[in-house]
């Protein structure tokens, strides 16, 4: 027979044989069966071997197939890794106290400090006219620390000890640190003064509040002992000066306050600082005077427009 005798054909399942011999029939065999690859086996035993083998083969490749097209969808969906800036990989820019870097262009420097121009609450301020008013009193809970001092390049900064606070308007305020500013950055009626303390206090709810504190000169002051024989002339990380120092005692007898809505005092000049001034200045002598403007005399902003900011002066202990 030719070629075309040699194939086979689908009959309810079964194949149609091609004849054996010159005088013979095609017949059909109930022993052979239609493989998948159209040709014909015996025996349904061995169409199932067969089938199982493909099966096999087929179900691997459509294993690895399935595999391929599943890590290729998740690839596809997979969020793209970004260089998203954070803080640490924006180096904010140097700023001073004069010069090009000074005051008048803080808000220049970076957008980060664009508050320092724009920002219509902003600290240091002339206090004056301000509005007496019988306010509730601040409640001082500060406890010694110890003298954790460093030089950052601006102030001397001490880093108070975790657990003293004050309560203002029925919430706590946390004391963080205490540093600084010679000479004094706020005034009074005009007045300006030798140098100012601030104490920054931080609630649980980020707010800030700080009590300024104004120097004058006058008698020695042994409360600020523990700070002023520790200043470190040099830019340092934070040390244990060996001494413990008390809030409570750097504040004047008569602790009322000048009370406002400001800023930092350097950049990024942040707004919505609660800034509590005390109303009476305390007195430092002129060798202790000395030695803070010593190691940094001219760090004090120039006072700010008040604007229609409210100012009151609580006048009642």
């Amino acid at each position: 027979m030719g070629k075309t005798a040699r194939l086979t054909l689908i009959h309810e399942g079964l194949c149609i044989l091609p004849s054996r011999g010159k005088n013979s029939k095609p017949h059909f065999g109930s022993r052979f069966f239609l493989n998948h690859a159209g040709r014909c086996v015996e025996s349904f035993q061995s169409l199932f071997t067969m089938s199982i083998e493909m099966n096999k083969k087929t179900f691997g490749f459509l294993m690895v197939t399935l595999l391929l097209v599943a890590f290729l969808g998740l690839s596809a969906c997979a969020p793209k890794s970004t260089s998203t800036p954070t803080a640490e990989s924006h180096t904010l820019p140097h700023w001073t106290y004069e010069g090009e870097e000074g005051p008048s262009n803080w808000g220049k420097l970076d957008p980060a400090y664009e508050t320092c121009t724009t920002g219509k609450s902003q600290s240091p301020i002339d206090i004056s006219k301000a509005i007496e008013q019988d306010l509730s009193n601040i409640t001082f809970h500060y406890q010694p620390s110890k003298v954790n001092i460093l030089n950052n390049g601006h102030t001397v900064q001490v880093n108070y000890d975790a657990g003293s606070y004050i309560e203002l308007d029925g919430a706590r305020y946390d004391v963080a640190q205490f540093h600084y500013h010679a000479p004094g950055e706020h005034e009074i009626d005009g007045k300006s003064f030798a140098a100012e303390l601030h104490i920054v206090h931080k609630s649980a709810a980020g707010s800030l509040a700080v009590v300024g504190i104004l120097f004058q000169e006058g008698a020695e002051n042994a409360a600020f002992a523990p700070l002023i024989q520790s200043l470190p002339a040099e830019k340092t990380d934070v040390k244990d000066a060996g001494v413990t120092i008390n809030a409570a005692d750097l504040l004047p007898s008569v602790q009322t306050t000048f009370r406002y809505s400001g800023s930092l005092t350097t950049p990024p000049c942040s707004e919505g600082v609660h800034w509590l001034v005390m109303t009476t200045p305390v007195e430092l002598s002129t060798a202790q005077l000395s030695k803070l403007e010593s190691i940094f005399g001219g760090n004090n902003r120039p006072v700010q427009p008040l604007n229609d900011r409210p100012l009151v002066e609580d006048n009642t202990p």
